[in-house]
């Protein structure tokens, strides 16, 4: 029977070149020049971004959104904390999404049903493995989730007949 698995998932390795990148055009533009300003990638996928002012931390997530576009990460799967202020130093936490929330599975397996379409959808964890009979209906169910806006980037794989 064919199958596929819905994802949302970061190459982690594609992030971590993509954050070296944004580290070194801060270290050599211009309006960054002897302020302390880097981002770093924690222990849990998450990017700190640190600066001397609030306004700079601003500035270096556009360059992060740049770098990401070019590495083919999509910015959907940034989630922004707030911008703490500590003395000299400005941080902002920024989550690096990976797999499907429990809420957002039950309302793409809702639309999926209400589709009609000769398929079953089970949440696997943090992805959700759509089976039917024909691939025609598995190619419907993929075409209406690539129009549907969810918040979150949504990649089709294992794809199988």
């Amino acid at each position: 029977m064919p199958s596929f698995d819905i994802v949302s998932e970061v190459d982690l390795h594609e992030l971590n070149n993509a954050i070296d990148q944004a580290n070194r055009e801060v270290g050599t533009r211009f309006d960054f020049k002897g302020v302390d300003a880097s981002f770093r990638l924690t222990d849990a996928s998450d990017i700190e971004v640190a600066a001397e002012v609030d306004f700079q931390v601003r500035q270096m997530m556009e360059i992060l959104r740049g770098k990401l576009v070019k590495r083919s990460i999509d910015i959907k799967s940034l989630v922004e904390g707030d911008v703490q202020v500590a003395g000299q130093k400005a941080t902002m936490l920024v989550k690096v999404q990976q797999g499907i929330e429990s809420e957002i599975a039950r309302k793409i397996v809702k639309m999926v049903k209400e589709t009609k379409l000769k398929v079953q959808t089970a949440i696997q964890g943090e992805k959700l493995r759509v089976t039917g009979k024909k691939r025609d209906d598995l190619q419907q169910v993929i075409a209406l989730l690539k129009d549907v806006d969810l918040k979150i980037p949504l990649q089709y794989n294992n794809f199988r007949d």
